[in-house]
């Protein structure tokens, strides 16, 4: 019962948020300086023309109307149409995904392997020098915007070295190989952010469970650290972070769009 309630609890909180987060993105795109449909036609356009394209657009209508289809449109799929192309969102939107679903994925998972790596030789030899240039490759991870590791390693790999593609990408279906193949630049330039801020909960989980009883008696029995790290002490630390990679998804979302911009994606 108690594990319902907290299921419940936080599904409602879930809700909540979501609904208050769609009511700030409606408010604030409605916010914007300007009049679309001016926009669209020109600023030579009539005043009817302007308001007959104001009536199709449905910007005549209040708010609250406005944000329930905007709603009802999200849950049946209808995403609207374009300003810029005139053009229905949906088609245009459903083929993107495929190219961010594969950064996030790979860059996801390529990041739990190495902040696991690092995190945990960070904390076995915190009071080495190997161990601490481990903590401060991460330090300086964190402070490496994505996109700017992104030109780094175009102008490095691509340009001057040519071992991969500056941009472009084949979808897996179509060449498994070349899709890898065009993903690795940008794949890395997401783990090396994601990789450095995974590293430091990672790091200090493994510190955190060093100190346990239950891994001070494995290696009673005769346990070497390592061996009982990975056995008892992994399965801990892999909570927390999959608690962290729940909070950077939305960080990781936003990473990926801004670095099929740089590659062109």
């Amino acid at each position: 019962m108690p594990v319902l309630v907290a299921v419940l609890k936080r599904t409602a909180i879930f809700v909540v948020s979501l609904f208050v987060a769609s009511v700030l993105v409606f408010l604030a795109c409605s916010a914007l300086p300007g009049d679309v449909a001016q926009v669209m036609l020109g600023i030579g356009a009539d005043p009817e023309s302007v308001a007959r394209l104001r009536t199709e657009l449905g910007l005549d209508r209040s708010l609250s109307t406005r944000y329930v289809e905007w709603v009802g449109g999200l849950f049946t799929g209808d995403l609207g149409t374009s300003y810029l192309s005139g053009r229905p969102i949906g088609p245009d939107l459903v083929p993107r995904f495929g190219v961010t679903l594969s950064l996030v994925i790979c860059s996801m998972a390529l990041a739990i392997v190495v902040a696991t790596v690092l995190g945990m030789h960070a904390a076995l030899r915190r009071r080495h020098l190997d161990g601490f240039l481990s903590s401060a490759g991460s330090q300086i991870g964190l402070a490496v915007p994505a996109f700017w590791a992104g030109i780094v390693l175009v102008v490095v790999f691509a340009v001057q070295l040519r071992w991969f593609p500056a941009g472009g990408y084949v979808r897996l279906a179509q060449d498994p190989v070349r899709w890898a193949y065009h993903l690795v630049l940008p794949v890395i330039s997401l783990t090396i952010v994601q990789s450095a801020v995974l590293t430091r909960y990672v790091r200090s989980a493994f510190i955190e469970v060093l100190s346990e009883d239950y891994l001070r008696t494995a290696r009673a029995i005769g346990w070497r650290q390592f061996p009982a790290l990975l056995r008892h002490g992994l399965r801990n630390v892999a909570v927390q972070v999959v608690t962290v990679l729940g909070l950077q998804l939305a960080t990781l979302l936003v990473g990926a769009i801004v670095i099929e911009q740089v590659f062109s994606l």
